[in-house]
């Protein structure tokens, strides 16, 4: 029988204004946080996971805003495994990755094809009252 391993799960989330100053404020304190638990700002993991969690939390300001209703931004950290998830109020309107964008030079469209280079895994799943969380899983090696 393999020995028992622990792992700390250390779990951190907030609410932000569906706006865009409030997915900024997101991909700040998201980096900030990974400092405080070891993953330094400078790092490939703390530069990796701000896109992610930039991503995910424009989409929600851009796609999944309800007026008057907040999208929430949770990290799970356990062991080497980062999983990020932001929540917002539009459970009827699901992301999806069709392939790269129409053309090359529109801006958006791209959002989602950078999470899923980026993360080990991503999906989607409605919450238990009302909307949507986007999730993605993201892998820190020994050096972020």
């Amino acid at each position: 029988m393999p020995p028992h391993t622990s792992v700390t799960v250390r779990v951190f989330t907030q609410r932000f204004s569906s706006t865009p100053k409030g997915a900024r404020l997101a991909r700040l304190l998201a980096v900030q946080q990974l400092d405080d638990w070891g993953v330094p700002y400078s790092s490939e993991g703390s530069s990796n996971a701000a896109v992610i969690v930039a991503e995910l939390a424009s989409n929600a300001v851009a796609h999944g805003r309800v007026r008057g209703r907040d999208f929430e931004l949770t990290l799970v950290l356990a062991g080497p495994t980062l999983r990020i998830a932001v929540s917002d109020a539009r459970g009827e309107r699901l992301p999806h990755v069709t392939g790269a964008p129409q053309l090359p030079e529109t801006e958006a469209g791209r959002g989602l094809l950078l999470v899923a280079a980026l993360a080990s895994r991503w999906g989607v799943e409605p919450r238990q009252h009302i909307g949507k969380t986007v999730w993605a899983e993201y892998t820190l090696n020994e050096t972020s």
